[in-house]
Order: structure tokens, then sequence, then C-alpha cells
């Protein structure tokens, strides 16, 4: 007889999870992310409105 080979350990499966999804806060809870640019002074907003003025605005 042969012995059977020690069962290798396995990784636990994810737990299921029944919070309300609402109670979280998600990314677009946030003002991250909606278009704010690093600060610079006033150089940068000057180019910042420069870039985005619309050519019929020249």
């Amino acid at each position: 007889m042969s012995a059977a080979p020690a069962p290798e350990p396995r990784e636990p499966k994810p737990a299921l999870v029944f919070d309300d999804p609402l109670d979280q806060q998600s990314s677009d809870d946030t003002d991250r992310g909606w278009g704010e640019r690093p600060d610079g002074g006033g150089a940068a907003d000057l180019k910042r409105f420069l870039d985005e003025k619309p050519p019929h605005h020249l």
C-alpha cells in the first residue's frame, strides 16, 4: 500500500459580505479627479486659461 500524498493547504474562500453598498462612499462621491490641476500660481492659471479658451474667443 502506498501512502496518499498529504493534501496541500488551500487558500480560504472569499467571504460573502452582506453590507449595504450604499453606506460606503464611492470615488464618484468625492471631488477627486474632476478636473482639478495641481496648484501652480498665477502663471499656471493663465496657461490653463489660454489652453482651455475656445478658438472663437481669440
